[in-house]
């Protein structure tokens, strides 16, 4: 009798993952207020929800959403409208990059397919620099996102360069 071994192969197919990495809505300056506690301004609230309004007419679905603790980024948050699951992260509040990747790397969900980071300037758009360092940032103002493609699992964004990593828009929600 003669037996065959049969070698199993499998195909693994790169599975694209979408970062958007949105900085919070125009915030006010009250007195006596903390910046961590400072809240949205008007024009804060209305960009906010047109931000929401353009991730979802983009055909972008948010699985995941990791936000800063202070009171601006949860207020940008609320006022898109993207109810995913949220993760309110300290480290996201000092905003640099290495920290923003190490918190996508120990919070996001790995089977999340469209992450959004809510944060501050300059580590938004630190962040997507760091990911493509051939993208293009001329100015990120407030409500402002970018969004990154990747092939890198969550748990390894960020680690070493990421030769997938792509810069593929950049939108400044404004009202016409």
């Amino acid at each position: 009798m003669l037996w065959w071994r049969h070698r199993r192969t499998t195909t693994v197919e790169a599975v694209t993952r979408t970062l958007i990495l949105m900085r919070h809505g125009k915030s006010g300056y009250p007195d006596g207020v903390r910046d961590h506690e400072r809240p949205l301004a008007e024009r804060g609230r209305r960009e906010a929800a047109l931000a929401g309004r353009w991730i979802a007419d983009a055909g972008l679905t948010v699985d995941h959403v990791l936000c800063s603790t202070s009171t601006r980024t949860r207020q940008t948050l609320e006022r898109t409208g993207i109810a995913a699951p949220a993760t309110y992260v300290d480290d996201i509040y000092g905003g640099h990059p290495d920290h923003i990747l190490e918190a996508i790397r120990l919070h996001a969900p790995s089977q999340a397919q469209t992450l959004l980071v809510v944060g501050h300037e300059p580590g938004m758009p630190a962040t997507a620099l760091t990911l493509d360092p051939e993208g293009q940032i001329e100015r990120f103002p407030t409500s402002a996102y970018a969004v990154v493609d990747t092939e890198t699992p969550w748990d390894q964004l960020g680690l070493a360069p990421d030769p997938t990593a792509r810069l593929v828009q950049m939108v400044i929600p404004r009202e016409p």
